[in-house]
């Protein structure tokens, strides 16, 4: 979602002013990126103190701070095609990221992740899906899967990380379809239904992440 109202008033001129935290993976047989990744310095009390919010927190904390007093290295974003997924980039850029985080001389790396296969589940509740495990009781999202394959701690959710909160016109381009009445629908992609408000004319959605941190005191 890069609805959000932090999106709109703070990510491209934050990404811009820490230029230089923000990752490319390169090919260089074909000189072309596969993989990229995105974060900000910030300052926070401990992982264990981290907010139900989450992405959108993480970008207004970042730039409100501008690094001042950062002790941590929040992920905003790791993402590779989908012709090279598969390919272990992603968790190469999570060790990436460990590897900045050590490097700036940060305790480590906080992340609100978004959990891939949420999607397909949007009913069931966040608090729910985190303990879904799979056939070899490994945790059963593949993206949570990998984070904590790279010694990465499930901290908790982050029950409104990122939050568009829109007129129903906006959803309706989305869905192609009219919404009149006050209910929930869910949309392609989204992890949560969306929540419509017919007398407001608004449509409200609060999606879930989880809360994953590496490093010092994690």
């Amino acid at each position: 979602m890069n609805y959000t109202a932090a999106h709109h008033a703070y990510y491209d001129e934050l990404l811009e002013h820490f230029a230089d935290f923000q990752l490319c993976l390169v090919d260089e047989e074909a000189d072309y990126p596969v993989a990229v990744a995105s974060c900000v310095p910030v300052r926070c009390s401990g992982p264990d103190e981290l907010p139900p919010e989450g992405w959108d927190w993480l970008v207004e904390r970042g730039f409100e701070q501008r690094g001042a007093g950062a002790n941590m290295l929040g992920a905003l974003a790791i993402s590779v095609p989908s012709i090279h997924r598969g390919k272990g980039y992603a968790r190469t850029m999570i060790r990436a990221l460990r590897d900045l985080a050590d490097r700036q001389g940060y305790n480590g790396v906080i992340a609100p992740v978004r959990p891939t296969l949420k999607d397909r589940h949007q009913r069931v509740s966040i608090h729910d899906y985190i303990t879904w495990t799979d056939e070899r009781g490994r945790l059963f999202d593949p993206w949570l899967r990998a984070h904590t394959c790279e010694g990465g701690r499930v901290v908790r959710p982050c029950e409104r990380s990122m939050v568009v909160r829109e007129r129903l016109g906006f959803w309706e381009t989305w869905t192609g379809r009219r919404i009149e009445t006050t209910d929930e629908f869910t949309l392609e992609g989204g992890l949560v239904p969306v929540a419509v408000d017919a007398a407001q004319g608004i449509g409200l959605y609060e999606e879930p992440n989880v809360w994953v941190a590496y490093g010092a005191g994690h």
